[in-house]
C-alpha cells in the first residue's frame, strides 16, 4: 500500500457540508478513519419532500461546531496534533458549502494549519480507499448520486477525467422523483430500493434511453417521465398501480442503463479494475448486478462500505490526504462553488 511511505502519520481533520449532512472526521494517511461524525437533516427535510437549501444552511451553522469538536474528541486528537484541515468546497448547495468552508477557514487561520480544498465527487471516489485498503489508481469509477451520474477515469489520485455523464437528470434524482410520485417519503430512492425487492422487474415495460452521439452518456429524463406517466394514467382511470412491481421495473431500467454504459466504457478503454461511488452506490441491485457481471468478465470491483456511500467527512479526509501530498493548499480567501468540474483540481 503506497500511502504509508516512510512510516508517516498524516492526520487531517475534514469537514463536509455540501447538502444536508453536517459531517467531520479525522483520517490518518487517507485510509485509517479515527473518527467519523455525521449529523443528518433527513427528518426535517422529509416534511417538504426534499432538501430545502435555506433550512440546510441554517442547520449546518447550528451543528458544525459540535460535530467538529466531537470528531476531534472521538479520535483522541488535539488540534495541535493535526497536519491539515480539509473541507469540501464544491460542488453542492452554495449556502451549505459556505458554512463548512468558512468554518474551516476560521479554524485554519486560528490554528495556523494548512487548508486543503476538496472536490465533493473526488471525495466520494476516495471513500473506496477506506473500505478497500489495497485499491490504487488507475481504475474506472461510476459515480452515482442525487445530483451526479458520471463515469470517471481515475488515472491517479489527483488526476481524473469524466468520459461519460448524464445529459439531463441524475440517477438518484429520478429514483427520488418517481418514488415521491408513488407516495414514498423522502429520501425516496432508499425506500424504492427496499420496496422493489418484493416486485417483478419485468412487470412494466420502460424505455432504456441511449445517447446516439456518445455511448457512455446517460439520459434518465425520458425514463422518469415514462414511469410517472404510468402512475398518472392509472390514477386518471381510477386504477391502482402495483407499487412493488413498478418500483422493481423502474429500478431495473435505471440500473440496466448504468451497468451497460459502465461496462462498455471499461471494455472499450481496457479497464479491468472498476469502482462505484456516491449515494446510489448503496443501491442493492446495482451492487448485485455489477458484482455478478464483473465476476463473469474477470474484472475486479470495489464498492464503498454502505456507511461511506452517502456524504461523510471520512471520504473528504481520504481524498484530502492525496491533495495535501500534491501540495494543494488553499489561501484563506478560498470560496465555495456550486458547480466545478472534477478535472479542475487535476495535477
Amino acid at each position: 500500500m503506497d500511502n504509508a511511505v516512510n512510516n508517516e502519520k498524516i492526520k487531517i481533520l475534514s469537514i463536509e457540508s455540501s447538502c444536508d449532512e453536517t459531517a467531520a472526521a479525522v483520517v490518518e494517511n487517507g485510509r485509517r478513519v479515527l473518527s467519523n461524525i455525521v449529523i443528518s437533516q433527513i427528518d426535517e427535510h422529509k416534511l417538504y419532500g426534499g432538501v430545502v437549501p435555506e433550512i440546510a444552511s441554517r442547520r449546518h451553522a447550528e451543528a458544525i461546531t459540535g460535530v467538529v469538536s466531537e470528531a476531534l474528541e472521538q479520535s483522541g486528537t488535539k488540534l495541535s496534533e493535526l497536519d491539515a484541515i480539509a473541507v469540501t468546497c464544491a460542488p453542492g448547495l452554495i449556502g451549505a458549502l459556505l458554512v463548512g468552508v468558512n468554518f474551516a477557514k476560521g479554524l485554519s487561520y486560528a490554528s495556523g494549519l494548512p487548508l486543503v480544498p476538496v472536490h465533493h465527487l473526488r471525495a466520494h471516489i476516495a471513500a473506496n480507499y477506506i473500505t478497500n485498503p489495497d485499491l490504487k489508481p488507475p481504475f474506472l469509477c461510476l459515480v452515482v448520486s442525487g445530483g451526479h451520474s458520471h463515469i470517471v477515469e481515475v488515472k491517479d489520485y489527483t488526476l481524473m477525467n469524466i468520459i461519460g455523464k448524464t445529459r439531463d437528470d441524475a440517477a438518484g434524482e429520478v429514483f427520488d422523483k418517481v418514488a415521491r410520485t408513488m407516495g414514498m417519503p423522502y429520501p425516496g430512492g432508499i425506500n424504492l430500493d427496499r420496496i422493489a425487492e418484493n416486485g417483478d422487474e419485468n412487470a412494466y415495460k420502460l424505455p432504456r434511453p441511449k445517447v446516439a452521439d456518445s455511448p457512455y452518456d446517460f439520459s434518465f429524463s425520458g425514463l422518469k417521465t415514462a414511469a410517472i406517466n404510468i402512475i398518472h394514467n392509472a390514477s386518471q382511470k381510477g386504477e391502482n398501480v402495483n407499487v412493488e412491481d413498478l418500483s422493481a421495473s423502474f429500478r431495473n431500467a435505471v440500473v440496466g442503463c448504468l451497468v451497460d454504459n459502465f461496462l462498455k466504457a471499461a471494455h472499450d478503454l481496457g479497464y479491468k479494475n472498476l469502482v462505484i461511488a456516491g449515494g446510489v452506490s448503496a443501491n442493492s441491485l446495482l451492487r448485485k448486478r455489477l458484482s455478478a457481471e464483473c465476476e463473469k468478465l474477470g474484472y475486479s470491483l470495489c464498492m464503498p462500505e454502505l456507511k461511506y456511500c452517502g456524504d461523510n467527512g471520512a471520504m473528504v479526509g481520504a481524498q484530502a490526504y492525496y491533495e495535501f501530498k500534491k501540495g494543494r493548499i488553499a489561501p484563506l480567501d478560498l470560496n465555495a462553488s456550486a458547480t466545478m468540474p472534477i478535472s479542475f483540481f487535476n495535477t
